[in-house]
């Protein structure tokens, strides 16, 4: 006897009504696409469950990525037998048994399969009775026990399960919509894109860079960090804006305080209309209030002006130890502190302004003609795919 599927629980998704049906088939769309390197494994879905059939399968490696996908409340290694009492004890026995560091055990039985002849409360009796007879060392405590063995007596088999592994939970990756995330490479970006897809959100990334000022190295720091994040969805694609010539123009036409407010509305501007060109439906960042002089509630009224696309802001109440915590959890954090700039701080103003006011920035603004040049960023975005397939590549390495 062994391990022979993965039972998944759905947590949220299963407040979703009516419309659980999108989530669900999404998320083992999502499940499927993660674990297509193991071409025998198979994910099924019944009434109200769903499994991955390991057939044989080691299923340590199947459990490290599903752990990962965003749907998934969590997960555990199931035993499948046909609705028979002595098959059903013959499997409790077997998962008491390859359990470690257990003492005490409960028995808890789900008769879904009304058909099924022993009640939930007999089951209990006679499963935690048939423990007890065939082991040594063991207690019952139905209150706190080190082990609780689940049995679901459902119309098609019998599923029994013991450890439960948390999930990522959220919602499945492509079940919220699109949306871009402006990437900087910084710490907080990449953060904000973890959490906007645990929302169910499908992102692409658009990244400003200003060669000679920023490196090969920043841009390629900006495609490691969105590699990262494609282990929690499929693909990414990042759009990467040439913006040397925009920027050094807004810093020499602008006073020195509102050149960043600009910077930031043209930034705006230009991923406006990626968003139109791909079908996408709102921006993200890694905004978070108060935090420089660009993130305050003037910084931000002024800014959003040029736009009426929703801007996702995950991080918008955290402050700056929440965020690390979770970079390194994501495995972002070190990508994100190597020490190639971007094109937001090689340009810094001496004093920005930290309450800039819209009409002086729309007049400020009138004063000059930046239309080619955004013409020019937008003809020339380079678009890179990354797939969570790939390892990250250093292309450049042979320039490092």
């Amino acid at each position: 006897m062994q391990y022979d599927h993965i039972l998944i629980r759905y947590g949220e998704m299963a407040l979703k009504g009516k419309n659980i049906k999108k989530f669900i088939v999404k998320l083992q769309e999502n499940i499927r696409h993660k674990l297509k390197d193991f071409p025998e494994v198979k994910v099924k879905r019944t009434q109200g469950r769903m499994f991955v059939l390991l057939h044989g399968q080691d299923p340590e490696p199947i459990l490290e990525r599903c752990k990962d996908i965003f749907g998934i409340q969590s997960l555990s290694l199931a035993i499948k037998v046909i609705n028979e009492e002595e098959k059903i004890k013959e499997a409790a026995l077997f998962a008491l048994n390859n359990s470690e560091h257990v003492k005490t055990f409960k028995v808890s039985v789900k008769r879904i399969n009304k058909d099924f002849p022993v009640r939930s409360q007999e089951m209990n009796q006679l499963v935690g009775g048939h423990l007890l007879i065939n082991t040594e060392g063991y207690t019952v405590d139905v209150h706190n026990p080190d082990l609780e063995v689940k049995i679901e007596i459902r119309n098609e088999a019998t599923y029994i399960t013991s450890s439960v592994i948390a999930g990522s939970g959220g919602l499945p990756v492509g079940t919220s919509g699109k949306s871009l995330l402006l990437l900087s490479g910084g710490i907080d970006s990449p953060v904000a894109g973890y959490l906007a897809m645990k929302r169910g959100v499908e992102i692409e990334a658009i990244h400003f860079h200003s060669p000679p000022f920023t490196s090969e190295r920043a841009k390629q720091k900006v495609l490691d960090l969105a590699q990262k994040l494609t282990k929690y969805g499929n693909s990414i694609n990042v759009h990467l804006v040439p913006f040397t010539k925009l920027q050094q123009q807004i810093f020499k036409d602008m006073p020195d305080g509102y050149a960043m407010t600009v910077m930031r509305r043209i930034m705006l501007r230009i991923s406006e209309t990626v968003c139109r060109n791909e079908a996408i439906l709102s921006m993200t960042n890694g905004e978070s209030l108060g935090q420089v002089a660009s993130q305050t509630m003037e910084s931000m009224n002024v800014i959003n002006e040029v736009t009426n696309y929703p801007i996702i802001r995950p991080l918008v109440a955290m402050d700056k130890n929440d965020i690390i915590k979770i970079s390194r959890k994501i495995n972002t954090y070190d990508i994100s502190i190597r020490p190639y700039e971007d094109c937001c701080t090689i340009f810094v103003p001496k004093s920005p302004k930290t309450k800039p006011k819209r009409d002086k920035v729309n007049y400020f603004e009138s004063q000059v003609d930046y239309s080619e040049l955004l013409r020019e960023a937008i003809e020339g975005i380079e678009v890179v795919k990354l797939t969570d397939q790939n390892d990250s590549v250093n292309e450049f390495e042979d320039l490092l």
